[in-house]
């Protein structure tokens, strides 16, 4: 049976990630509140702004800058866009 959280992004009983995507409180808080829709969503917009913004992750300006953008994604704020992108039309 699949686990379900109440994912604080979508503020729904959805299915929860396997096990804790990072070690200690970070990882633990992610794995209890965040779906795996809402973590799969996450990687997408991080990989984007990555790329887009060309970060740098042994830098720990960027690796800082992208964990801020991280808590504000899933805590429905308003967070940090790749300039110029129009997301395609479904």
């Amino acid at each position: 049976m699949t686990r379900t959280v109440m994912c604080r992004k979508y503020q729904e009983e959805l299915p929860g990630l396997e096990r804790p995507p990072y070690p200690g409180a970070k990882g633990q808080d992610i794995f209890e509140h965040i779906s795996q829709k809402a973590w799969a969503d996450w990687q997408k917009h991080q990989t984007m702004l990555i790329n887009e913004k060309r970060l740098n992750m042994m830098n720990a300006e960027d690796r800082k800058f992208l964990q801020a953008e991280m808590d504000k994604f899933f805590a429905g704020e308003e967070y940090a866009q790749a300039e110029g992108y129009v997301p395609p039309a479904e």
